[in-house]
Order: structure tokens, then C-alpha cells, then sequence
């Protein structure tokens, strides 16, 4: 006995399932699925603005300018207090006599102070430069991001 599922007098129709067990190997996997890789949202702005930075146009180049000024100020910033730090060391034993007297493990202060300080002092304000700049970095990228 056959199953009959359509009206009277019409052929039997396969069902889906039976359908696909008739078909070639083949012809199943050439099926239209729909394949979704990244979240389509705000992809059009970043897309703009990466083309505007790489064409450099007016846009992106005011963002890159942005960019470089906000690094010479922190460069500015840090050089600048480390000079005048190591400036005023010379000028704070000129004017306090006595500080220029005292002695640390048989080594006067000046000679400490301005042989042995500006080594870590250099090194502490480079890797503080380092830190502030990958931030400023972070930020540049997060911006045009979004």
C-alpha cells in the first residue's frame, strides 16, 4: 500500500526530506545558505573614515595632525619638567650651602644627586613617554573605531 497525502486523482508529491534523498550529493550541497561574518553596524562610518586617514584627506589629515600634536605636548611636557628638574639641582645647592655639605656613604650629595640621578630619572620619564603615547595611540584608534 502507498501513502497517498494530495487530493484524489492528483500524483503523489514527495515530501521535502524525500526530496533531498532522491537528489544527487552533489546537488544537496549546492544549497543557498546565508553566512553572516561580522556585524554589519557602524561598518560603513569606519570604512570612511580608515579611507579618509589612508587618502589622507582633509578630515584624516586633521585627525593625524591631532594626533602628533597631543604627542609633542606630552613630549614637551615630560622633556621639559626633566630639564628642569636637573636644572634646578645646581641652583637648589647654590642657594642652600649646607645641603651642598652632607655626605651619604661617603659621597657628597651634589655628586650623587647629579651623577647618579638623571640615569633613572631619564629612564622613568622614557617609559612614562612610552605609556602616555601607546594611551594617546589607543584612543586615536578607538575614535576612528567608532
Amino acid at each position: 500500500m502507498s501513502k497517498h497525502s494530495g487530493p484524489p486523482g492528483q500524483p503523489d508529491q514527495p515530501q521535502p526530506g524525500e526530496r533531498d534523498a532522491w537528489l544527487p550529493v552533489p546537488a544537496r550541497k549546492n544549497r543557498r545558505r546565508r553566512v553572516v561574518l561580522a556585524d554589519p553596524r557602524g561598518r560603513g562610518r569606519v570604512l570612511r573614515t580608515i579611507i579618509e586617514l589612508e587618502e589622507q584627506t582633509s578630515v584624516g589629515e586633521k585627525l593625524i595632525r591631532d594626533l602628533i600634536k597631543q604627542q609633542l605636548r606630552t613630549a614637551f611636557a615630560l622633556g621639559g619638567g626633566t630639564l628642569t628638574l636637573l636644572a634646578l639641582l645646581p641652583l637648589l645647592f647654590y642657594s642652600v650651602p649646607w645641603l651642598a655639605e652632607v655626605e651619604l656613604l661617603g659621597v657628597r650629595l651634589p655628586w650623587l644627586l647629579l651623577g647618579v640621578l638623571p640615569f633613572p630619572l631619564c629612564y622613568g620619564v622614557g617609559y612614562a613617554y612610552r605609556r602616555l603615547a601607546e594611551s594617546h595611540e589607543r584612543d586615536f584608534v578607538s575614535s576612528v573605531d567608532r
